[in-house]
């Protein structure tokens, strides 16, 4: 019987089979030892083959090859990964820029995982609400908007709050499956709750000591998103604060930062790193403000993640 992975506790999975039944599954211990470095060898997202029956314990016999998936470094000192979702047809990074405020080093390692990765980005600011009238957080937004849209990546603002929006969202989310990411506190669980009425997901208050978010997404989970013509699909996941990157060669880095990508064709040398090579493109780019600051800087923290405990700080 086959079916795909909607649920995970971390101890046992649910398993929507083909025929649109909701099976509780484990997964038998030696299936951990199939050369899968990764904290959680099943993901949501997964389609896999379940072996049992009614009166039976069912188990998670194998995976299908995935499609793709999003992963990060584990959030210990490990070099093992966590794949956060798998076969997405595109993920939508969920950020603040205030209250609490998400660094756009964080969306930069994210962006460029989901390059690595052959996942489609769409980068969703929420709580335009909170600066309706600050000029200056006005033209931070614009800025941030402004860059990444002329990178290529798709840029919503909305209100999870007040609703504005949201039907925008709902048109990008249409016969897609869709990972919902983020730092907790930025308003994942509101917004799956506003796009699914009824789903009542927890949410918490923001931390006023702290202006940083507390987890209230304890597992992953995929939903079916109702009234929308196409199979649509969100798949909700605890809040992260830091984005550790995995398996990325030192000298492909720039492959997933487009604008850096494709400024580097003109380097004089073909495995230059942009760091500190004669002939730079990237770094002449720079000078001249053709290239953002920010996210060479971004370029350059991956470039150094070979220290294992980077990646636990915020970032």
């Amino acid at each position: 019987m086959t079916g795909t992975v909607v649920k995970n506790t971390g101890s046992s999975y649910i398993v929507r089979t083909d025929d649109y039944r909701d099976v509780n599954c484990k997964i038998k211990g030696n299936f951990r030892l199939k050369g899968i470095r990764t904290t959680n060898p099943i993901a949501v997202g997964d389609r896999v083959t379940i072996s049992g029956g009614i009166d039976e314990t069912n188990y998670i016999v194998s995976i299908e090859p995935r499609r793709n998936y999003i992963i990060r470094k584990a959030s210990n000192l490990s070099k093992q990964g966590h794949i956060i979702a798998a076969n997405l047809d595109q993920v939508c990074l969920i950020v603040t820029l205030f209250h609490p405020s998400t660094s756009t080093t964080f969306i930069d390692r994210f962006l460029a995982t989901a390059e690595a990765y052959r996942v489609e980005a769409v980068i969703v600011i929420n709580k335009i609400d909170l600066i309706k009238d600050d000029l200056e957080a006005i033209e931070y937004l614009d800025a941030v908007t402004y860059l990444y849209k002329s990178i290529g990546y798709p840029v919503l603002k909305l209100s999870a709050k007040t609703g504005e929006g949201i039907a925008d969202l709902r048109k990008t989310l249409e016969g897609k499956t869709t990972l919902f990411s983020g730092n907790s506190g930025v308003g994942k669980s509101t917004l799956i709750n506003d796009l699914i009425p009824g789903l009542s997901l927890s949410t918490a208050e923001i931390s006023e000591t702290h202006d940083t978010g507390m987890h209230t997404t304890t597992f992953s989970e995929m939903f079916e998103i109702p009234d929308i013509e196409k199979k649509s699909y969100i798949i909700d996941t605890p809040g992260v604060k830091g984005f550790g990157t995995l398996e990325f060669d030192r000298h492909e880095v720039s492959h997933f930062f487009p604008e850096i990508f494709k400024t580097g064709s003109a380097c004089r040398y073909g495995d230059c790193t942009h760091t500190c090579e004669p002939g730079c493109a990237v770094k002449a780019a720079l000078e001249n403000h053709l290239i953002s600051e920010s996210r060479y800087n971004s370029y350059l923290s991956i470039l150094e993640d070979s220290d294992d405990d980077k990646y636990r700080k915020g970032y």
